[in-house]
């Protein structure tokens, strides 16, 4: 099973979707990527996975140019539907989603203001990846 993840940016929920659905079965091929990636993931999505067990410190953000020659069984977008455009996926997808979340980076503030932003959308995000891992 090949699952593509896929947002804007590809530093923030592409990134913890994919970090979620590989620690719930590793023998899922699982990609996540962006039409305009960021130079790296967000700080703050490293130090909220960490508390929940999972280490994103090496996971960098991607094109989605490097893999229009890939098939997937499903490509996901988590853009937030009310605020952004979603990317469109022009590769070969038997199955195309979209599972909307808010962006965390919008957070303004302090550590104690903006951290509790991102484990919101971090339990969102596994709460709604591990039903969707459980309809596979």
């Amino acid at each position: 099973m090949k699952i593509l993840i896929l947002c804007t940016g590809n530093s923030c929920r592409s990134q913890m979707a994919e970090g979620f659905l590989r620690s719930f079965d590793r023998k899922l091929e699982i990609y996540s990527a962006g039409t305009k990636p960021e130079k790296e993931i967000n700080p703050n999505i490293v130090t909220v996975m960490q508390e929940v067990g999972i280490d994103m410190s090496k996971y960098t953000p991607d094109s989605v140019e490097k893999l229009l020659a890939t098939s997937f069984d499903y490509v996901i977008t988590v853009c937030d539907d009310a605020k952004e455009s979603c990317p469109v996926f022009t590769g070969y997808v038997k199955h195309l989603l979209h599972i909307g979340f808010e962006d965390p980076a919008d957070a303004m503030g302090t550590d104690e203001e903006v951290l509790p932003v991102y484990r919101k959308i971090r339990d969102e995000i596994r709460e709604s990846f591990s039903e969707f891992y459980q309809t596979l």
